[in-house]
């Protein structure tokens, strides 16, 4: 699949089959966030991976708009690490960075993820902090659910003239 077909066809998918992912397709997309830019070359982001069922079912009470983690295959959580900063604040940008290569590489996989936040809504932060022991430097930026899809949505142009703006806003 070419990055054109990619961009155009990835989607959020939040129904996934029975079929397990291979521990090889989680290292893959890891690697692929990790190819991400980050401010001062900083790679301040760590990946947590989940992939026992008892963890994942106690995600939805964490994240309600991450229920679909009950039939999740993995998830990955990425977080940031303000101590190897170079540029505070710059963080947040590296960690979504990371988490739309991860999500652009396990569609490439044929694998569906869902990109669910965590930060900086405060009891989602603590609870995803309590739940997988992060320290105090380590903040919680998203949740990537992943399962095969059960079906493959359409996807249509988002294309949207009216948003570009040249030299300046008109």
């Amino acid at each position: 699949m070419d990055i054109f077909d990619a961009l155009k066809t990835r989607r959020s998918i939040r129904a996934y089959t029975d079929r397990e992912i291979k521990d090889d397709d989680i290292k893959t997309v890891i690697n692929a966030a990790m190819m991400a830019p980050s401010a001062g070359n900083a790679r301040p982001w760590h990946f947590i991976v989940i992939k026992d069922t008892n963890t994942l079912s106690k995600i939805k009470n964490i994240n309600p708009y991450a229920k679909m983690a009950d039939n999740a295959k993995a998830a990955i959580l990425i977080c940031g690490d303000i101590s190897l900063e170079k540029h505070p604040g710059f963080w947040v940008q590296d960690c979504s960075a990371a988490t739309q290569n991860l999500l652009l590489a396990a569609h490439g996989l044929g694998i569906g993820s869902v990109w669910t936040g965590v930060y900086p809504i405060e009891e989602r932060v603590k609870g995803f902090k309590e739940l997988f022991n992060l320290p105090e430097n380590v903040i919680p930026l998203s949740l990537s659910l992943l399962g095969y899809p059960e079906k493959i949505p359409e996807s249509g142009s988002r294309f949207e003239e009216n948003k570009i703006h040249f030299e300046k806003w008109c």
